[in-house]
């Protein structure tokens, strides 16, 4: 089964936060750790993801706030890496934010694997239609959870077993990040 990376955002997931309740429950998951959480670093958290993939390739990604645009980042700028799919989990504007303002500008692209965007219609970290507008310049789906806020503690989100849900559906949709080749396919080829 593909390993699932949890990528939180600006100051991390702790307990009691959805991302800390699916990395207890779920043994396929594996959470990103990145440095400096409270002050974040785009070119050292995308070096940081970028190298988790490597160790980690064929996973599903699910990003929370912060963390679903440094998906959304480094699948734009590494396409190359190998990636089933993307859950990007209230997607955080950088425009106009004094914290992640730096992160900016968010990918506007297609992205290059299967991917569903997660909003929330009064998310105080992204105004709904805009993530809406991400999810389809990104080629993504976009699920309402309504008026979910951003979708953290502070909106009642701890264990949240819809993410898993989505997680799964999105993994029925893709394909392996690169097929598997029998042996006897590799018969003949000289090196």
């Amino acid at each position: 089964m593909a390993r699932t990376l949890l990528v939180a955002g600006l100051d991390g997931s702790p307990a009691p936060h959805w991302q800390h309740w699916w990395a207890m429950t779920d043994p396929t998951a594996l959470p990103v750790e990145l440095s400096t959480p409270h002050r974040p670093v785009r070119a050292l958290w995308e070096t940081e993801l970028a190298g988790m993939i490597l160790q980690h390739p064929d996973s599903v990604l699910v990003g929370h706030s912060l963390g679903a645009i440094l998906i959304a980042r480094v699948l734009t700028n590494w396409p190359q890496l190998r990636v089933r799919a993307a859950l990007l989990v209230a997607p955080a504007e950088t425009r106009g934010n004094d914290r992640i303002g730096h992160f900016g500008p968010v990918p506007e692209t297609p992205l290059p694997v299967p991917a569903t965007v997660v909003a929330s219609r009064n998310d105080p970290w992204m105004d709904y239609r805009r993530a809406c507008d991400l999810a389809a310049l990104w080629g993504a789906d976009c699920v309402d959870l309504g008026n979910a806020g951003h979708i953290n503690v502070a909106a009642g989100y701890g264990p949240w077993p819809l993410g898993k849900v989505l997680r799964d559906r999105l993994l029925r949709r893709a394909v392996p990040a690169w097929p598997a080749v029998s042996r006897s396919e590799g018969k003949g080829i000289r090196t």
